[in-house]
């Protein structure tokens, strides 16, 4: 091809690429103009109606977010309100239902006098105060959290119809709980005049099966001594010490410390050895180990078997704040736990930016760090279910007067705390608190046990004394936590409350009924 055929085939080519540039610039002009008239008055209106064509639009799917929010996350919280008129409305047509445990007792119960006076009673009076909670003066515990089922009836059609034409009320429906009588009782009767409070758990289920709180009071007499109570600050009857009550963990928060040194050193952290003389100082801050005893040689095993302070502040001053950081809040620190009753949260403070200062007593479930028994109990539930906790509930299902299900709870997983193998690790060195180290007292023939214990300093006053553990090591049934404020050591107080309920548990055979 010569130069000159060549340069008109150029030339072709660039004409038609400077047409296709203008029809598309004809094209995109005409569309313009569809939206942009020449008139520049109508060009600002037009403008106008689109911004605010953009706000209606945003407005709009704002409300239906806000919508759909309200209706999975608000709503129950709403419509169970004791402010909510609505409810009040339901009462006067309503007989507020019935609340019984997971064993048919009740709990709970409307009755009608002579006079047709309505009365709640409570047969098991100061026992389920805390948990079931009282309908009079407020209203608390599962008679505000289920206050729209039990005003709510079910009843046959046919029923309802009787008892709309003969002016008497309708039933409302029965919340069958979690709850075990039998459970329940022992965990009271073993707290005794102590301030404090008692969960058990189902690891595998989630289910609560007792949580008892002390101080306490009689529901049915509330009327006659709800000024003193409700004024006395000095013993908070009314606080359900399970769920609201924040306390410094001690030692049963060295279970979190050895499980991120566990995950910070994966291969080797069984290397770990420390030399315990009974105190140290560690950036400048010093640490004595429980009455200033002397563990001698100990890796991360021993240390936690005999809860060395000393040795745990070692380990925890080499930890990645960061990652402490992010493991707290996996395991629930700072986060609004998932429960039929409302849960406080409980505080970690320490981040990547924190003062090495801080560290020493934090790492040992001091300084700043508080948390719920709730919330101690479900850290222990999920290290005993292989790291994955359940979510916990209290409300088994909900029947109609006669019976008949209306709506049921099944387990349901929540969140992975850990690693199996991470559990498994963790579970040998609970074992050996139990069979080597402060938890002695749980040693039986009747049941195998693991668990940890913790004395937690209170500043100007006795130590707090915790313990959480769980029956049945190698395949666990329960988990049962306690604390009992301003006692002194959990190996002296707390290890033999939880003994006396895992005694119950099996002794009434639980385990076998709740299994079968």
């Amino acid at each position: 091809m010569s130069r000159h055929q060549k340069s008109v085939r150029k030339e072709r080519s660039a004409g038609r690429q400077t047409n296709n540039m203008q029809e598309t610039s004809t094209l995109w002009t005409k569309i313009a103009s569809l939206f942009l008239p020449k008139n520049g008055r109508k060009l600002r209106t037009n403008r106008y109606m689109f911004h605010t064509s953009i706000f209606v639009v945003v407005l709009f799917l704002g409300l239906v977010g806000y919508l759909v929010k309200f209706t999975i996350y608000d709503a129950p919280e709403v419509i169970n309100s004791p402010y909510n008129k609505r409810t009040s409305a339901l009462s006067e047509n309503i007989l507020r239902g019935s609340i019984r445990s997971a064993n048919d007792k009740v709990l709970a119960e409307s009755t009608v006098d002579e006079d047709g006076d309505e009365h709640r009673e409570y047969p098991y009076e100061n026992m389920f105060a805390h948990v079931v909670g009282y309908d009079t003066h407020g209203k608390a515990g599962l008679e505000s959290a289920c206050n729209y089922d039990l005003l709510t009836s079910h009843e046959q059609i046919v029923e309802q119809l009787k008892d709309g034409v003969s002016g008497e009320k309708s039933v409302g429906d029965t919340i069958v709980t979690t709850l075990d009588t039998r459970l329940q009782k022992a965990a009271y009767n073993a707290l005794d005049d102590y301030r404090g409070a008692v969960v058990a758990i189902e690891p595998k289920t989630g289910k609560v099966r007792a949580m008892v709180s002390k101080p306490d009071f009689d529901p049915n007499e509330l009327d006659d001594i709800w000024e003193e109570i409700n004024s006395d600050e000095d013993n908070s009857c009314l606080l359900n010490r399970a769920t609201q009550g924040l306390y410094p963990p001690g030692s049963t928060y060295k279970l979190i410390t050895a499980l991120e040194y566990i995950q910070e050193h994966p291969g080797s952290y069984g290397d770990f050895s420390y030399d315990c003389t009974g105190e140290t100082v560690v950036d400048s801050v010093r640490i004595s180990c429980y009455e200033g005893e002397e563990h001698g040689e100990v890796d991360l095993d021993k240390a936690f078997t005999k809860s060395c302070n000393t040795a745990f502040v070692t380990l925890g001053s080499t930890l990645n704040l960061k990652r402490f950081a992010d493991l707290n809040a996996t395991c629930l620190f700072g986060q609004k736990i998932p429960f039929d009753l409302s849960v406080k949260q409980s505080r970690f403070d320490l981040d990547e930016d924190s003062k090495k200062s801080e560290v020493p007593q934090t790492v040992i479930g001091q300084g700043n760090t508080l948390m719920t028994p709730f919330h101690n109990a479900l850290l222990m539930c999920a290290i005993a279910n292989d790291g994955m906790l359940m979510r916990p509930y209290l409300v088994e299902r909900i029947e109609s007067s006669d019976g008949v299900t209306i709506e049921e709870k099944k387990p349901q997983e929540y969140r992975r705390l850990a690693e199996k193998k991470e559990a498994k690790t963790l579970r040998k060195m609970l074992e050996h608190v139990v069979t080597d180290g402060t938890g002695r007292v749980l040693e039986t023939d009747l049941y195998t046990a693991a668990g940890k214990t913790g004395t937690a300093e209170n500043e100007g006053e006795r130590s707090h004394s915790w313990f959480f553990g769980y029956s049945n090591v190698d395949d666990p049934d329960l988990v049962v936590c306690v604390i009992v404020e301003n006692s002194g050591a959990g190996s002296e107080y707390a290890a033999p409350i939880a003994k006396e309920v895992f005694d119950s548990y099996y002794n009434n055979e639980m385990r076998e009924y709740y299994s079968s």
